[in-house]
């Protein structure tokens, strides 16, 4: 496996590892695939947010949910935020917690 993922932090992970069944178990072959051939898997697994910024999109019998994530510099995959989707459009809070991360995060690895 040539990629790797990471976390923001510990309660990422935690917040992920949360999610319900369906989600959480779509959300682990999604990032096996991603470890094995990388960040874009295209959609409807994966989408482009500009800027740097993806959303992994996670469906399943309990509803959606997206997980946030970029890339940095030697094929590292960075999760920076999830939530479940409870209407059609993404809110904007969301968005913005997950853009402040990732400008965090590159900052850190520049």
């Amino acid at each position: 496996m040539d990629f790797e993922i990471k976390y923001y932090s510990e309660s990422v992970q935690a917040q992920i590892l949360e999610l319900p069944a369906t989600l959480a178990a779509r959300y682990i072959v999604l990032t096996r695939r991603m470890l094995a051939i990388g960040p874009n898997l295209g959609e409807p697994h994966t989408k482009a947010m500009g800027s740097g910024l993806f959303e992994l999109r996670l469906k399943g019998a309990e509803g959606i949910a997206r997980v946030f994530y970029c890339t940095l510099i030697g094929k590292r995959i960075v999760m920076l935020h999830s939530f479940v989707k409870k209407s059609q459009r993404t809110p904007k809070q969301e968005l913005d917690l997950a853009q402040s991360r990732m400008k965090e995060i590159k900052n850190e690895d520049a």
